[in-house]
């Protein structure tokens, strides 16, 4: 049996674990900040529910072989909290989180060797604790390598297309490329239809220019179209879908804009690249959200 914990029960972390308690071979456990009932999700092919155990308490549960971090990005201390308890001797932490610099988030807790960075695309949303939708499957992608096949094995059960890289710089860019756009729906508070309003498309081509520039400074192999890629992507997705910057804005939660879009000004600027636009979207955010959270 696979000791398997979920370290922050949000849209992505509870979603993942509805699909993993489906594999008889896992024992799955949940860490979240408080308890709730069973996990009820509404997935493309239908409804599937799990009753977990649920702990609050982080010097409550026992040793696992995997935790798979799920909080926002900002969250690591209290993300750390949990690693402290669930080290067993073999531990893996994956990182299920957006940005670029998932390993060197938790590098002052763990061991580098241990830890395995994961982008995730899986569009999911939380209605309500412990229940999600699901919208696509959707799929992770993780460094190849022998902790990145077990990780693929975790997922045997799962529909989600978990696969690994021999590019994960690559792909953890170009999903930044995509995530950093985000900021113009959290600002404007207008869902994905947004794109179809007059210059909208051209701003955030903008911001992923800038981006793609600085992860190709970085190392990143990113494609010529990839930005017409994300547009086209924009303009043919439900125009009422939702992101996750926005959706937290509207909840007055705080919001993931460092990870987004000012990792690439401080990417940027060990560059020389200027990234002016993801500049200013960081500054306006930052202070709405000062707004919001005071």
């Amino acid at each position: 049996m696979i000791r398997v914990a979920i370290v922050g029960p949000g849209a992505i972390g509870g979603t993942v674990a509805a699909w993993l308690a489906q594999n008889r071979a896992l024992e799955v456990s949940i860490c979240a900040r408080t308890a709730f009932g069973a996990l009820v999700l509404d997935a493309p092919d239908g409804r599937i529910e799990a009753t977990l155990p649920v702990h609050t308490d982080p010097g409550a549960p026992g040793p696992v072989d995997w935790v798979l971090v799920c909080t926002k990005t900002y969250d690591a201390d209290g993300a750390a909290a949990w690693l402290r308890r669930l080290a067993g001797p073999e531990m893996r932490v994956a990182i299920l989180q957006n940005g670029v610099e998932h390993v060197e988030r938790f590098a002052p807790f763990l061991a580098r060797e241990r830890l395995l960075p994961a982008v995730v695309n899986i569009p999911a949303e939380r209605t309500a604790p412990g229940r999600m939708r699901q919208r696509r499957h959707g799929a992770i992608t993780v460094p190849a390598g022998p902790a990145g096949d077990e990780f693929v094995r975790l997922f045997a059960e799962a529909p989600i297309a978990v696969t690994t890289t021999e590019d994960f710089l690559s792909a953890a860019w170009e999903k930044l490329v995509l995530n950093c756009t985000g900021a113009v729906n959290a600002l404007t508070l207008q869902p994905n239809g947004i794109v179809h309003a007059p210059g909208i498309a051209d701003l955030m081509h903008a911001l992923m220019a800038e981006c793609i520039a600085v992860g190709r400074a970085e190392g990143a192999r990113l494609s010529d179209d990839l930005a017409d890629r994300v547009i086209d992507g924009c303009r043919r997705g439900p125009s009422e879908s939702i992101n996750s910057m926005h959706a937290d804005r509207i909840a007055g939660r705080q919001m993931e804009v460092d990870a987004r879009n000012g990792v690439i000004v401080r990417r940027g600027a060990q560059h020389n690249i200027a990234a002016p636009l993801n500049a200013l979207m960081a500054t306006l955010l930052d202070a709405a959200q000062s707004r919001t959270t005071s």
